[in-house]
């Protein structure tokens, strides 16, 4: 029986005042708001994809045009002087980007926008940057008011062209002269906030915005996006009638900006509309084709993205002169902070995948990618879930086999990285969690060193070791002694010796032994 009073839920809305007149839900954020307004002049907030940036944005400026109503009930309301309303210039990113000519069109067409809703007229021949500042002024001067900036999606000129190198960076000029316009409006500027996927070093992109404070990892704004475990509990429960929460926080839970983890927003409303079916609601609205390329590019080990250390350096800065995967991965969402460690003053991250949508997903997108055949693929997935539940060890040895008979190396012709030893390690870790095994581990650390990989299935522990062009993979297992840390635990462990060949592309073998 559907229940009373229940709202409708703001799927694809990220227009603030059509979701209150529409009675759609919302989490109140406005607390978020009315802190980041008080707290700085110019700010900045990186936050992946379809996580509820552009709502957060329109929020503000509803705020600052002054529409109290709005408001009511939210926890701003008797809190903001709405006496007080600025000029808004609200400027997006959409539309065809693919080459600098379609960037300043967009950019022309938005100013243009922007002059319509402020009534001024702006010179017709005037260049993007001019009329960009032509208008600020213009409006100062009209409202008798400092003006409000609010630019959503800042970087999407960019991040849309990174497997085409040289229009990201003719694009990034044009932005880089876009903005640099408020530096010099600073005297007309109330208060300006971007948002954005990538987090680009000032130097590049913001010359001369030295006051531009980025807020993206400060706890006080760690759930400024997202939906808490509590608005799960409280707000959306009566959505989640059955539903198994802990379940719930394993598939899309886990996102760490340094404050409570929070759950992607998109991925909750999909899951209620979609009848609690768990599903890649996220991952499946659209992977960027360049993470796959860094990884061909590189010696990555995925299997180590389980628990990686970083310095705090990595996180802040996107080069795209010089792209990190690591940074990369977590700028867009893949990676998420696990712990935060400070020595000597010295600050790092350990970085870990979110939760289980994003590894099984971004795992299986991968391995699409190494396979030609995905019919191939799909066999040898089904067949990896059966021999592990089964404890099948010499059936796991011909899986192996099949799996790295079934690449396209000719994605990696321009490189060596079938000599690398991660990059076996990867293959394997990534068949392991595109198949949802949840609880791998790799680099597990022991007393004695640490595991390259451990799998943990119902009672049963498997720990790989891999070796590329060298022997004794089973034998640094057991002389290790790796077992010895499972052995209270689990009822079932076998160690697993594994050897490639960097000339043949495949093991060429492999011994298990059951120890307990």
């Amino acid at each position: 029986m559907k229940q009373k009073n229940i709202k409708k839920l703001p799927i694809g809305i990220s227009t603030f005042k059509k979701i209150i007149e529409g009675d759609y839900l919302y989490i109140d954020k406005t607390k978020e708001a009315y802190d980041v307004i008080n707290s700085n002049s110019y700010a900045f907030l990186s936050r992946p994809r379809r996580f509820g940036k552009s709502l957060f944005l329109d929020t503000l400026k509803e705020i600052f045009q002054g529409n109290k109503k709005l408001f009511e009930g939210l926890y701003i309301y008797d809190k903001w002087d709405w006496s007080l309303t600025y000029p808004v210039i609200k400027i997006s990113f959409s539309g065809d980007l693919r080459n600098i000519e379609g960037v300043k069109r967009n950019i022309c067409n938005t100013l243009k926008y922007n002059q319509r809703n402020l009534g001024i007229v702006c010179d017709e021949n005037q260049e993007y940057d001019t009329c960009f500042s032509d208008l600020i002024a213009q409006a100062y001067k009209q409202y008798n008011q400092r003006v409000v900036i609010l630019i959503d999606e800042y970087d999407k000129a960019i991040l849309d062209n990174l497997d085409q190198m040289e229009v990201a960076k003719e694009n990034r000029e044009v932005l880089k002269s876009f903005y640099g316009v408020m530096k010099d409006n600073d005297q007309y500027i109330q208060f300006v906030f971007l948002t954005g996927v990538s987090k680009f070093s000032k130097a590049s992109i913001f010359s001369g915005l030295n006051n531009l404070r980025d807020i993206s990892l400060l706890p006080q704004f760690g759930t400024i996006c997202g939906y808490t475990q509590n608005d799960i509990e409280t707000t959306f429960l009566p959505y989640l009638q059955g539903v198994d929460l802990e379940r719930l926080k394993m598939w899309y839970n886990g996102y760490n900006f340094l404050n409570d983890k929070v759950y992607n927003p998109f991925d909750i409303l999909l899951f209620i509309d979609g009848g609690h079916r768990y599903r890649n609601y996220w991952f499946n609205t659209g992977t960027p084709s360049f993470l796959l390329k860094l990884f061909q590019q590189g010696s990555y080990n995925l299997a180590k993205f389980e628990n990686l250390k970083v310095e705090e350096a990595l996180l802040e800065a996107f080069d795209i002169e010089k792209l990190n995967l690591a940074t990369v991965m977590f700028q867009s969402g893949y990676l998420t902070i696990k712990e935060e460690v400070e020595r000597r003053n010295k600050i790092s991250y350990i970085l870990t995948y979110p939760n289980l949508e994003t590894k099984m997903s971004f795992h299986d997108y991968l391995i699409g990618y190494f396979v030609e055949n995905q019919t191939d693929k799909n066999e040898i997935q089904n067949s990896l879930i059966d021999m592990l539940e089964e404890a099948n060890l010499d059936g796991l040895e011909q899986v192996l086999k099949s799996l790295f008979a079934s690449l396209a190396y000719n994605n990696f012709s321009k490189n060596n990285i079938q000599n690398y030893e991660g990059f076996y390690a990867s293959v394997i870790y990534a068949y392991f969690a595109g198949v949802g095994f949840d609880d791998i581990k790799a680099e597990d650390a022991t007393n004695r060193g640490r595991i390259d990989l451990t799998v943990f299935i119902d009672d049963k522990v498997y720990i790989f070791e891999f070796k590329v062009n060298q022997s004794g993979a089973l034998e640094q297992i057991k002389s290790k002694k790796y077992h010895e840390k499972y052995m209270a635990d689990f009822n079932e462990i076998y160690l697993v010796g594994v050897e490639f060949n960097s000339n043949e592309r495949n093991l060429v073998d492999y011994v298990w032994e059951r120890v307990f």
